[in-house]
């Protein structure tokens, strides 16, 4: 399973390269199912995946000035301290064995898993439809709505504390609709956004991780690999319209998950 792992991984960096967003929430998935890894342990990895590649992926937006310094701290100061105080203090209270169905027992893996399903459920029903105002054209930053981007900010926090994914399908449309950025100074600021929360995380957690360095350091580069490849794609294919693909793609691994962690554990 190794070599489809990292094709896999290849996979999740094109698609925060091509589209912003949406490919980090594969990343706890792929660590699981194809290379073994616990849940538990790979909601660490993934924190260091997501973090490296979307370095990787906002050094061109910033580049280019299509980072909003002053929404990334707005948004990302109480995004941090939630994913700090998640990691820290909620991850640990969660019992090893929370309840038990007859013979089924539902394990603190087996609850990470089927809330990030369930989240896959979600993000992809915001791939697949269409986002009202999401367009090249979309106004100037009027005056930001500090409280409601903060609140944003937290939650955003909590998710990747929690489950190991950037957030990037829950930032984006916030950044957008809430605060009124063009599309590709969103998917720049995002990616900033994603880039430090999932960073922070991951040390946050290394007091009580084993990490594989040389096992983790691959994963990356080859995802890395990939958002560069996404990044070079997104100039000749539209990412708009691979969206809602992509999104029934992650809907059907969501579903899988479910049956496969519920039905057929």
């Amino acid at each position: 399973m190794d070599i489809t792992g990292y094709i896999a991984a290849v996979f999740i960096g094109v698609s925060l390269g091509l589209i912003g967003g949406g490919g980090s929430i594969l990343t706890v998935p792929v660590l699981v199912y194809l290379f073994g890894v616990d849940p538990v342990l790979a909601t660490t990895y993934s924190l260091f995946v997501v973090g490296v590649t979307s370095v990787a992926g906002s050094y061109s937006y910033f580049k280019k000035r299509l980072i909003n310094i002053k929404t990334a701290i707005v948004f990302g100061l109480p995004s941090i301290a939630l994913v700090f105080l998640t990691r820290a203090f909620v991850i640990p209270l969660i019992p090893l064995e929370i309840f038990s169905v007859g013979s089924f027992t539902v394990t603190r893996s087996i609850l990470l898993l089927l809330l990030f399903a369930v989240l896959m459920v979600f993000a992809s029903g915001k791939m697949i439809s269409r986002c009202k105002g999401c367009n090249e054209e979309a106004a100037a930053i009027g005056k930001l709505k500090y409280r409601l981007a903060s609140i944003q900010g937290g939650f955003v926090g909590f998710v990747t504390g929690l489950i190991g994914a950037g957030g990037g399908f829950l930032i984006i449309p916030a950044l957008v609709n809430l605060l009124n950025l063009p599309m590709k100074v969103a998917i720049g600021t995002s990616l900033l956004i994603i880039a430090v929360n999932s960073l922070a995380g991951f040390v946050f957690s290394l007091h009580h991780a084993n990490i594989n360095w040389f096992f983790l350091l691959r994963v990356s580069a080859m995802a890395v690999t990939g958002i560069f490849a996404g990044s070079f794609l997104s100039t000749k294919i539209n990412g708009k319209k691979l969206k809602p693909a992509f999104g029934w793609f992650v809907l059907v691994m969501g579903v899988y998950i479910i049956l496969k962690e519920t039905v057929y554990h």
